[in-house]
């Protein structure tokens, strides 16, 4: 497990590699006017090399198939959020290339992962999410209670090699963290906290468990599930595809943060702040003002962190910075909509994109704000097509309440993201990124190269990524 007892200073592992000659984050966190905890100040990016990338592992069925075999059922991954299955006989449906399993709560709260296929012969028990008392076989009748004991064998007289006392449905491993579920279909797989490894010490200061979610959606995308994710583990995309952010994004600056050994890996994109590019040729008043006409996140029932009442945007002082007074705004905005105090936040939980990635495909964004939380799988499979997800995670009000989640929104045909209305700003940003996927994978069947070329620092984590992934496959 890895050490990150990291002094408060800028201390990369890899001195020699270039880094962007923009206002790094350790430098912006320097001049956060809330002190800044040890988990913001590491700043590890262990060197990965720049060998060329092989293409099969995004185009080749015979590659999806051992992916299936030696990755997907064999890793942790995350189902579904707690509060989606609240009361006994509450499920959802969990499906992974082949495999499909009934995420469901039992009579003693406990969550259970069971295969959905009946023991008889091989129909699957449930098709829709919901709630119910038992589950019943459509087909000949045969019954097992929501913990997965039997409860029914028809005809029980004509099959004597049956012992309905020793008859439950099989389960994977089931693990809870923060708020999300998550299985496991090897049995002898390690623990979800050993998975985690390291990583857990940074969530001492985010406690998700009791988040509500505010909106889930999601839709198929015509491109490898690897594909889809590696576009939300780098930032620097941003300079061509979200071009409206860069008077208030650091893209080429971004922090990213890898290590050998690991499962994880993390990214601080710093945000009311411009980008480096552009940096020489924009006011601090103008980064203010982009952010508010721009910011592609959200807050319930208005689909934007910040808006502008009728006196305009604030103005930004002269001894001040959009930085810290668009935080100062935030830290205002969030103690309204939530009821609770807000001002212990730093600049950068506030503004900045903190995300964590563990494999093989959970994406988490920390800090007080609604986040986001991303998942991509397999659709079938076909490498050619993967299920993208998004869970909008708000603070719980001060009241208590918590809410039911919201039904999954999916995209239907001719839809884009910016159809969901609840999303405001974040689904025109999304419609740029998934723009760019499908020709992806279609360029990468006529790519005539040793392979894919990444970036050296920038994107690390995709080599980190797929690192690990390369571990897996390579396992007996």
């Amino acid at each position: 497990m890895t050490d990150l007892s990291v002094s408060p200073q800028r201390a990369s592992t890899e001195p020699d590699c270039p880094r962007s000659p923009g206002t790094s984050v350790q430098e912006y966190l320097d001049h956060d006017a809330r002190p800044v905890p040890a988990v913001l100040r590491y700043d590890v990016n262990e060197d990965l090399g720049t060998e060329p990338l092989d293409v099969e592992r995004f185009i080749s069925r015979e590659w999806h198939d051992r992916e299936v075999q030696k990755v997907w059922r064999k890793v942790w991954q995350m189902v579904c959020r707690a509060d989606e299955i609240p009361e006994p006989g509450d499920h959802i449906n969990y499906d992974i290339a082949d495999d499909k399993l009934i995420i469901m709560r039992t009579k003693t709260g406990e969550i259970k992962a069971l295969y959905n296929a009946c023991l008889h012969r091989g129909r699957a028990l449930r098709t829709e999410d919901g709630r119910v008392s038992e589950l019943r076989c459509p087909f000949h009748g045969f019954t097992w209670n929501i913990d997965g004991t039997s409860k029914f064998v028809p005809c029980a007289w004509d099959f004597p090699q049956i012992d309905p006392e020793n008859f439950p449905l099989p389960e994977a491993k089931v693990a809870e963290w923060n708020g999300f579920v998550f299985i496991n279909m090897d049995p002898n797989s390690e623990s979800l906290e050993s998975f985690f490894g390291s990583m857990l010490n940074d969530w001492d200061r985010w406690d998700y468990t009791d988040r509500i979610v505010y909106s889930h959606f999601g839709g198929v995308i015509d491109a490898n599930w690897k594909i889809t994710g590696e576009a939300f583990i780098e930032g620097w995309h941003s300079l061509a595809t979200h071009p409206q952010m860069m008077e208030w994004l650091g893209d080429e600056n971004t922090q990213y943060d890898v290590f050998k050994g690991e499962n994880w890996s993390r990214q601080i994109v710093p945000q009311g702040v411009p980008s480096p590019t552009i940096a020489n040729h924009i006011s601090e008043q103008e980064v203010l003002d982009s952010y508010y006409e721009t910011r592609a996140f959200y807050s319930a029932g208005e689909g934007r962190d910040l808006s502008a009442g009728a006196e305009g945007t604030p103005i930004v002082p002269a001894d001040s910075t959009a930085r810290h007074e668009l935080a100062d705004q935030m830290r205002t905005s969030l103690a309204k909509q939530f009821g609770t105090d807000q001002d212990h936040w730093t600049d950068s939980e506030l503004l900045d994109g903190i995300q964590y990635f563990i494999f093989p495909n959970f994406y988490v964004f920390a800090g007080p704000r609604t986040n986001a939380v991303y998942r991509f799988r397999p659709l079938g499979n076909d490498p050619d097509k993967c299920i993208a997800e998004v869970y909008l995670l708000a603070q719980q009000p001060a009241d208590g309440s918590h809410p039911k989640p919201p039904k999954t929104r999916w995209l239907q045909p001719g839809e884009t993201f910016s159809d969901i209305s609840e999303i405001g700003l974040l689904g025109p940003v999304f419609d740029q990124d998934y723009a760019n996927l499908p020709h992806i994978q279609k360029g990468l069947k006529s790519l005539r190269a040793p392979g894919i070329q990444l970036s050296r620092y920038q994107e690390n984590r995709i080599r980190h990524y797929h690192g690990i992934l390369d571990e897996w496959m390579d396992r007996d």
